[in-house]
């Protein structure tokens, strides 16, 4: 496997200003980091709808979960596409001299939230650092909770662990726990009775994209057409899902993680919303997956800050810009 990041100048030519068309029916695998859901729906819709389909790509979606390490399979070959979390797994990437870069940013906001009972004290994003508990699982402790302590006085001996059930947090009203903006906050008001205050981190600074898709460079340098084929078809198929009929999208996911609710992708989707997490910033002039080389080094920097990562890696080496910024699917918001 090729270890040279740099994109040739022959692909760039390639691609040219428009989306390519792959080879009719090019089969691709795009494993997603969790089980089926509305966060995924764009990827699902691509599929229902015959987007990917109509650019050559016979698109299947391999669900993640607790028990699947995406990322080696994407390393191996196994897969085409992978989506990643946020930019702290491509700079990790670089540091270890693998060669996958980010093709696409899905998410112009990471949904991560921090989440606070109201009328506690605990009612502003100023008052958090005053709880007396910060209910945190490990990577968040490792990642973003260390820049809540740089740039903003959290306190590291008030962390406990969380192990993604929500007791602790309803029982305690002075505590503070991490979660999804599309998640937790719906879990609390149904187990606990009440509306947490929710908080966005993107909101306060952490400024990194996240859902990303990742590609291989051997797929960028070989199969461009398919990379800009998926990248522009998960575009669309976003602004389908948000705004157009998603029923069939949401069979899908549902068909693929029987657990999920229609209420809870309800919740979901108008979450992603009111947030922006997909059409925000961006995205709403240069199209759903935009990036760019100054978000990506503010990010960078935050977290060399924060001693999250390390100074001085080639962060260029860790996405391309070739596929996006091409205000593809705008005209399908509505």
């Amino acid at each position: 496997m090729s270890r040279n990041f740099v994109i040739s100048i022959g692909v760039g030519a390639l691609l040219g200003a428009t989306a390519s068309t792959a080879f009719a029916n090019e089969k691709v695998t795009f494993m997603t980091n969790w089980l089926a859901q509305a966060e995924h729906g764009g990827y699902y819709q691509a599929v229902a709808d015959g987007t990917y389909a109509a650019c050559g790509l016979d698109v299947t979606i391999q669900q993640g979960g607790p028990q699947v390490s995406g990322r080696p399979l994407l390393l191996a070959g196994k897969i085409d596409f992978y989506m990643g979390g946020n930019l702290l797994q491509a700079f990790d990437a670089v540091q270890q001299d693998i060669p996958l870069r980010i093709v696409a940013a899905t998410f112009q906001k990471d949904p991560q939230v921090v989440i606070s009972h109201p009328g506690q004290g605990l009612d502003t994003w100023e008052d958090l650092p005053k709880a007396e508990q910060y209910i945190l699982g490990d990577e968040g402790m490792q990642s973003f909770f260390q820049w809540m302590v740089t740039d903003y006085g959290f306190d590291l001996a008030k962390r406990v662990p969380y192990t993604f059930n929500a007791a602790p947090f309803i029982a305690n009203p002075k505590s503070i726990q991490q979660g999804y903006a599309t998640s937790e906050p719906f879990a609390v008001e149904k187990e606990g009775g009440f509306k947490p205050n929710v908080f966005l981190l993107a909101d306060y600074g952490f400024s990194t994209y996240a859902t990303t898709i990742e590609a291989m460079q051997k797929t960028i340098d070989e199969r461009p057409q398919v990379v800009q084929c998926f990248v522009d078809g998960s575009a669309k198929g976003w602004y389908n899902y948000l705004y157009g009929d998603n029923k069939a999208a949401n069979e899908m996911i549902k068909k693929d993680n029987p657990d999920i609710t229609d209420e809870q992708v309800a919740f979901s989707i108008k979450q992603m919303k009111d947030h922006g997490i997909v059409d925000s910033g961006d995205a709403e002039t240069a199209g759903i997956g935009a990036m760019t080389d100054e978000r990506v080094a503010d990010f960078y920097a935050k977290m060399v800050k924060a001693k999250v990562v390390p100074e001085g890696l080639d962060i260029k080496k860790a996405y391309t810009l070739h596929f996006v910024n091409k205000g593809v699917g705008l005209d399908l918001k509505k």
